[in-house]
């Protein structure tokens, strides 16, 4: 059904929703490469204001992706809040932006509201919301996930420890995780992606960080970010995984392109319920990126953010303890530059709490991408206003097996410290007794991995 709408004097016509949605998207380099995006700044603010108009009910009715051929359209809408969604309904786009900006409305009725929203509502507010909007409404909604840590606690802040290296050397590996929990980084989980994708390199790194954890009675879990399918046959082997990794898709197309589905996701979360060695029940951990359709040609004329969305749709129906936006990862042709780098951050990081997933974001850009460490720094400063869960701890920033850049080890206690931002609880008490940290401040001895090195091999002794 077209959609039409007059404004500045001309008239302005959309195919279907679909479109519409398209239209009214912030400028993205990805959508003006997939002929999408709105031609004039005039036909993307008329796509606002109509989308305005549209009501959750419309949006349910006529996702991007129909429900009879969209294994993930199927998943998100089968479990809806139904009974929540009955109350809402009749809204439209611009009546649920200022229900999550209003100041008088509880956290608690926000969550809810969360569960009966499908990724095209999540999307269709975000793209009517200024960057102040957006910061202002993820900073209301918090989401609390448990492992041997807790991440998403009001006044912290967790940091993936990222030691990845090109050749997959435990020796490299090693000393960039010493360095990295000297500089308290490590709380959200030590993440590695692996250079070699196979099950005998998943179970020999798995190997390795889990002696790691437990000769330093490390608070923490480690994970391998391999396909699916390779560690769960690492796991089944023996190998011992704290979380299970996997890529994913806003659609059924795309996670075939990642070489997945529902049912191997169902798989790989219920091998974690059993064998994965970490507390509280959330074992999963995601990762997205917009513009991963389109870079798989299975974007189907949906525009990045909507899809962005619907992954974190899809991503809450595992429970996952971290899920994370890699958002200037891809490269410029989803998005161009540091401003569209930020805005994009801002929008994914909003989504993902407002659908009810702990959400942290890879502040990063690739080194082909008009953007700077001023962009990651500037983005990491107003992700901190919004109360992200967590950021990537990196060897000076640079990761020398992926090559871009992200935010580093001393980024990440600057952050902490500019905002009076702690640990996770359980991981800032193992600081402590190790005098590494002393009343939320590093100490003097921080940043030292010599100390770790040392603690861990008097510990083996």
């Amino acid at each position: 059904m077209k959609l039409s709408i007059r404004a500045g004097g001309k008239n302005f016509e959309f195919v279907d929703l679909k479109d519409l949605l398209a239209k009214a998207n912030e400028e993205k380099s990805g959508d003006l490469l997939a002929g999408i995006s709105a031609k004039t700044e005039l036909e993307r603010v008329a796509a606002k204001e109509l989308l305005s108009q549209v009501t959750l009910q419309q949006l349910r009715d006529e996702p991007v992706m129909p429900y009879e051929r969209d294994e993930v359209t199927r998943i998100v809408d089968d479990n809806l809040d139904k009974e929540q969604f009955e109350k809402i309904k009749s809204w439209t786009v611009a009546e649920l932006r200022e229900f999550l900006l209003s100041q008088d409305e509880e956290v608690l009725t926000v969550r809810k509201i969360g569960k009966a929203l499908t990724g095209e509502m999540a999307a269709a507010v975000t793209k009517l919301m200024s960057s102040m909007d957006l910061v202002l409404a993820a900073s209301k909604l918090r989401v609390v996930a448990k492992a041997k840590t807790t991440l998403g606690l009001k006044g912290r802040l967790a940091i993936r420890l990222q030691p990845n290296h090109p050749s997959d050397s435990l020796d490299g590996i090693m000393a960039s995780i010493y360095e990295g929990l000297s500089y308290g980084v490590g709380d959200a989980v030590i993440g590695i992606n692996p250079a070699y994708d196979t099950p005998d390199t998943v179970a020999r790194l798995l190997e390795a960080t889990n002696a790691l954890i437990e000769e330093l009675s490390l608070p923490t879990q480690n994970c391998i970010l391999s396909h699916l399918t390779t560690q769960l046959k690492a796991i089944e082997r023996g190998a011992p995984a704290g979380l299970i990794f996997q890529s994913i898709a806003g659609c059924e197309k795309g996670n075939k392109a990642f070489g997945i589905d529902n049912d191997m996701l169902k798989e790989g979360t219920a091998l974690g319920a059993k064998l994965a060695r970490v507390a509280g029940g959330q074992y999963m951990y995601f990762e997205t990126g917009q513009g991963s359709e389109l870079s798989s040609h299975t974007h189907e004329g949906a525009d990045q953010l909507t899809l962005e969305a619907r992954c974190y749709a899809l991503a809450r129906q595992f429970n996952p303890f971290l899920v994370n936006d890699v958002v200037g990862f891809i490269g410029p042709e989803y998005l161009k530059d540091g401003r569209q780098m930020i805005r994009a951050g801002l929008e994914d990081h909003f989504m993902g709490k407002l659908l009810g997933v702990p959400m942290g974001i890879d502040a990063c850009y690739t080194n082909h991408m008009n953007a700077d460490q001023n962009d990651l720094e500037n983005l990491s400063m107003l992700l901190i206003l919004s109360g992200v869960n967590y950021f990537m701890g990196v060897p000076m920033g640079d990761d020398v097996m992926l090559s871009y850049q992200s935010t580093s080890f001393h980024d990440g206690a600057s952050l902490r410290a500019l905002m009076n931002l702690r640990p996770a609880p359980e991981f800032e008490s193992w600081l402590e007794e190790r005098d590494l940290m002393k009343d939320g401040k590093l100490t003097e001895k921080a940043g030292n991995p010599n100390l770790i090195m040392s603690m861990r091999m008097a510990n083996a002794r």
